[in-house]
């Protein structure tokens, strides 16, 4: 498609639209097809976009399971393999900004496989990220499970799973709204928890404990910055390097992102904006969250700590007596704190289960709007939930009930190890989706200075970000090779054995072919968000958004403005309506206001 032609397009109804017809008042259903977004509505608001951003990064891995990364490479290992990483998921980060602030559609990344690199792309993409996601649900009941354990060892395992699964479902089920109020306040509960986990690392390095030890960086000297770890018999510098690649291999676990900010760009208000916003201060993110957690780890513990070491080799990553915070706040005589840190892990847990039910719920109705999984997923109840996605995604946290009858520790285990694979294979696949977008400008004339947002440095980031994501996928499991066994090779490997079977047999079957650069839609659904965009006021900033909801002035303001007519949305007009450019009011699913 030309690039004089993105001003014109067929959407959903086949009628051409141009940018200056969006709005026709004589033309209502003209105006209903432009705005139609299959069903879901754009429902959240920026602060909640911001801290689903949040939510969906932290969970279980960043409080407990790095643990691993401290025992294995020491905190010198553990520091330079957070920062390493993160600067390699940034480049992610750099090209799905770039995409889904051009194009912030339903699905994201994994539609914009289908409609820029090959159908099969898309397939194999869209269904490895759902499985992704969705086996990550059960992963992070059994860890919730885990951590419970820290007050008591006789809770019922069942009981908890079921609990989950019926909240999870009362969440997911309702509007989208309720799906982003209670991630809000959920995530809210991660902040305050690191936030204090980082108060707690400075005020007692520097003395304020009870034992009135400074500490400082002591562990880094004694006994050691950088561990060795000895899975391959190796001793002296080839130690400390395995050492280092288990901490990097947990870091590639723990730090995550940009794919739960795309999966929200089709629901949500003002997007180009708000998704602009998260994508950008995603790299803050990595920084605070990440980097300095992992800084904070290694300087309140030593990597030889024997509780820390026997909890985790009898346990896995054991209970929640096995974080590294917990162990530290009780070697130093702390008491109280480590209930605290440990229900606020709960809320952390449970959050991020939380929106693995949304990502994998929402992947797979895009998977149906693309035909790569049964049109009858695309049903939608009226809140806009895809009821049928949701039902199918509720079998998966019944996994979780696996851990009745054995040790939870090697479930959870399991699961983290089968997953990591397809988690990297999404990066993969998000820089070079990205590589195809690009060439489609270059090949279009159409200048990247005209995006709504241009990432630094590409393709070149793209290419790198292909390269380093291939390495650390094809080099994770290397420790399987020192004594081969083929059911541990292949749960590390399974899914990139499964992406090739998805892709090939989707080539076979439906013979589909590469995209043309030239031939790349590039228009897509870009007139109906910008019509959309045009037709409200822009967003409240995060912080007046953040204040006017804790203080509830939001609410008071929405009360008042429906008992004057208006509905409520953003938080300018409250609710879920805005006015349009002709002063109708506009619902959260893109129709206009009738009668």
């Amino acid at each position: 498609m030309k690039s004089d032609e993105i001003g014109q397009t067929t959407v959903p109804g086949d009628k051409d639209i141009g940018y200056a017809q969006a709005y026709d008042e004589n033309d209502h259903e003209r105006d209903a097809d432009v705005i139609s977004i299959n069903g879901l509505h754009r429902r959240l608001s920026n602060r909640q976009i911001q801290w689903i951003a949040i939510g969906g990064s932290i969970g279980t891995a960043l409080f407990v399971s790095i643990g691993w990364g401290l025992v294995e490479g020491g905190p010198g290992s553990l520091f330079i393999s957070f920062a390493l990483y993160c600067a390699i998921l940034a480049l992610a980060n750099n090209c799905m900004a770039e995409m889904t602030v051009f194009m912030p559609v339903v699905g994201g990344w994994v539609r914009m496989g289908s409609k820029w690199v090959d159908e099969a792309y898309g397939f194999m993409a869209g269904w490895n990220f759902y499985l992704y996601e969705a086996v990550l649900i059960p992963f992070e009941i059994s860890a919730l499970n885990l951590v419970l354990t820290f007050w008591r060892d006789d809770i019922p395992v069942a009981a908890v799973v079921a609990a989950c699964i019926v909240l999870y479902g009362a969440i997911n089920l309702f509007a989208v709204r309720a799906y982003g109020e209670s991630e809000f306040w959920l995530a809210s509960g991660k902040i305050i928890l690191i936030f204090m986990l980082f108060m707690f690392t400075f005020i007692t390095m520097v003395g304020g404990n009870p034992k009135r030890d400074a500490y400082g960086f002591r562990y880094w000297r004694d006994p050691g910055s950088f561990a060795v770890y000895d899975i391959g018999g190796h001793t002296g510098s080839l130690g400390r390097f395995e050492g280092f690649l288990g901490a990097f291999f947990q870091a590639s676990f723990t730090c995550v992102g940009p794919e739960y900010v795309a999966m929200v760009a089709g629901e949500a208000i003002y997007p180009r904006k708000t998704l602009k916003t998260a994508f950008k201060t995603m790299y803050f993110r990595f920084g605070l969250f990440f980097i300095l957690g992992a800084l904070c780890v290694g300087i309140i513990l030593p990597y030889n700590d024997p509780t820390l070491n026997d909890l985790l080799n009898n346990e896995g990553t054991g209970t929640g007596a096995s974080s590294p915070y917990v162990i530290a706040m009780r070697n130093m005589g702390i008491s109280v704190l480590p209930d605290l840190t440990n229900a606020l892990m709960v809320t952390s847990i449970f959050s991020a289960g939380n929106s693995y039910v949304y990502c994998a719920t929402r992947t797979m109705y895009s998977l149906s709007i693309d035909g790569h999984a049964p049109r009858f997923l695309q049903k939608t109840t009226k809140a806009g939930v895809p009821i049928y996605c949701f039902c199918i995604t509720m079998v998966f946290p019944l996994l979780a009930f696996l851990s009745v009858g054995r040790a939870a520790s090697e479930g959870v285990k399991w699961l983290a190890n089968i997953t990591q694979a397809a988690q990297l294979l999404d990066y993969i696949f998000m820089c070079t989706i990205y590589v195809f977008f690009y060439r489609a400008l270059q090949a279009q004339g159409i200048s990247r200075d005209t995006l709504p947002y241009k990432g630094w440095g590409q393709p070149y980031v793209a290419y790198a970000g292909i390269v380093l994501f291939s390495v650390v996928l094809c080099i994770y499991g290397y420790a399987t090779f020192y004594a081969f066994d083929v059911g541990t090779f292949f749960t590390y490997y399974a899914m990139c054995f499964i992406c090739v079977v998805l892709w090939i047999g989707f080539k076979v079957v439906k013979r589909s072919k590469f995209v043309k650069p030239e031939e790349a839609d590039l228009v897509w659904e870009r007139p109906a968000i910008d019509a959309y965009e045009a037709s409200i006021d822009p967003p409240l900033g995060l912080w007046t958004d953040i204040w006017e909801t804790v203080t509830l002035k939001k609410r008071k303001r929405s009360e008042g403005a429906r008992r004057d007519g208006d509905g409520g949305g953003d938080g300018r007009l409250g609710g879920d309506e805005q006015r349009g450019p002709s002063g109708k009011r506009w619902g959260g699913t893109w129709k206009p206001w009738r009668g």
